[in-house]
């Protein structure tokens, strides 16, 4: 993925897609050059958080978001169920790596077919029944990147010592 610096003119779908694309950038960024075992490593004990788990966890995301509520698509979820809750994050010691980055660009990909030609005031469905914009989905969404971002630079940090964007 490249990290492009989103527009400082644009249309506001455009301008929102182009933020979200830069917090995906930089969790692929935070993730890149690590082996499989620094990738699940939880480097903040005794928080369960790991760079894998956190791939695993936007996985979700995405697809809850865009593919179910903006999209419609019905799809289950992939990592974790209600007697795991916190699978995403929790089950990555045998969790395939390659399998779940993978899945995650996959899942963006799908995510930005379905923002495609949309309208910020389009709506979708949450699971609750009630009514949501693909504007405010789009905000959620780029702030629980930004949010995990945090997470994924404190967690790199800890596993290499790099930082920085």
């Amino acid at each position: 993925m490249d990290r492009e610096t989103p527009p400082q003119v644009a249309g506001e779908t455009a301008t929102l897609a182009a933020y979200l694309d830069f917090h995906r950038a930089t969790l692929a960024l935070k993730c890149s050059g690590l082996s499989d075992d620094d990738l699940r490593e939880r480097a903040v004990p005794p928080s369960t958080l790991s760079l894998l788990g956190l791939v695993r966890h936007l996985t979700e995301v995405e697809r809850g978001w865009f593919g179910n509520a903006v999209g419609g698509l019905g799809l289950p979820p992939l990592y974790f169920s209600d007697a795991n809750p916190d699978g995403d994050f929790d089950d990555v010691d045998a969790a395939a790596v390659e399998e779940s980055l993978d899945m995650w660009r996959r899942t963006v990909e799908q995510s930005r077919e379905i923002i495609a030609g949309r309208s910020p005031d389009d709506t979708g469905t949450r699971g609750d029944g009630s009514a949501v914009t693909v504007r405010w989905v789009l905000l959620h969404v780029i702030e629980e990147y930004a949010r995990h971002n945090g997470h994924a630079d404190l967690l790199r940090q800890r596993i290499d010592g790099a930082t920085g964007e």
